[in-house]
């Protein structure tokens, strides 16, 4: 990691910026593709278009997987199970129900959401910042749920869809929980690809089973082709790519900092691309998410700047 005393050079900012902004168009392109695609069979695409992107990656940057050791091969596994497999889905048949704009806002909880699960489970100390974090997330999301107004559709199908894309933070929370648990032997690459292979049979097996059309695609429209193509490369392949790349080389505070891009972005083409209509209700809810992931940016900045002081 950079010590705390070293400036990012501009290629590793944006390198950051950049990863968290392909994390955030996520969200609104989950939408479109849970709306024109059978979920399991577009999942799979992702994760096939995914690993041939990442694959050149791993092989000049890493030294392809000769310090793993056989323990990371479970870990790997639950990874894709809970990270890849039930993430992609549960996220994909949520945002098929809700708006792009409340599941961007319940996206913004995941770093609360992953630091009070690392509570729960791993013993992590939890303060003021993670807990007021919290309270700000689930109080934001009730806002943006409850006062959405009438113009807003679906009635309990968007509560569903946000229940559903909340139970996907929940996975992500899983993924980058187990992800600690990898040996110093196998870098984030590496272990992001496997994920991706791993999963790739497991989506087979699902779409022949629940897909009504398994991977028929020929109806397509050009430009829900091109959402799932971005999807898979952009977010599944070079976003990892990036902000892997830059956390090596950056300092903590800055790594922290850089994930407010993500909830923007995703807020951002959630109108651009989805065509929602603003309300100020939605200003207000996602305002309190946010405001919660303000206090994990200064939670992990904190963090990290100890750690760099030890």
């Amino acid at each position: 990691m950079a010590s705390g005393n070293q400036s990012a050079s501009p290629r590793t900012v944006g390198q950051l910026l950049a990863g968290m902004a392909l994390f955030g168009t996520a969200t609104p392109l989950s939408k479109i593709i849970g709306e024109n695609f059978s979920i399991f069979t577009a999942s799979c695409l992702r994760m096939v278009i995914a690993s041939v992107v990442l694959a050149p990656f791993v092989w000049l940057l890493t030294d392809r997987y000769a310090d793993a050791k056989r323990s990371d091969l479970k870990v790997i596994a639950a990874i894709s199970a809970f990270g890849m497999v039930g993430f992609t889905a549960t996220m994909l048949f949520g945002m098929r129900l809700t708006t792009g704009v409340i599941g961007s806002t319940i996206m913004s909880a995941s770093p609360a959401v992953t630091a009070t699960a690392a509570v729960i489970f791993f013993g992590a100390a939890m303060n003021w910042r993670k807990a007021g974090a919290l309270a700000l997330a689930v109080f934001g999301i009730a806002v943006i749920n409850l006062f959405r107004g009438g113009g807003s559709g679906g009635g309990d199908a968007v509560i569903l869809g946000a229940a559903l894309v909340s139970g996907a933070v929940c996975l992500e929370a899983a993924y980058t929980l187990l992800s600690r648990k990898l040996s110093d032997g196998i870098t984030s690459l590496e272990a992001t690809l496997a994920a991706s292979l791993m999963a790739i049979p497991l989506f087979v097996v699902l779409a022949l089973m629940f897909d009504n059309r398994p991977f028929d695609v020929a109806d397509a429209s050009v430009s829900s082709l091109a959402a799932l193509a971005f999807w898979g490369a952009a977010t599944g392949g070079l976003a990892p790519v990036l902000w892997y790349n830059g956390v090596r080389k950056a300092p903590g505070a800055l790594t922290a900092g850089a994930m407010a891009i993500m909830p923007l972005t995703a807020l951002a083409l959630s109108y651009i691309l989805l065509g929602e209509e603003f309300r100020w209700v939605h200003l207000a809810g996602f305002g309190l998410v946010f405001l919660g992931l303000v206090l994990m940016i200064v939670e992990h900045a904190k963090s990290s700047k100890d750690d760099e002081a030890g």
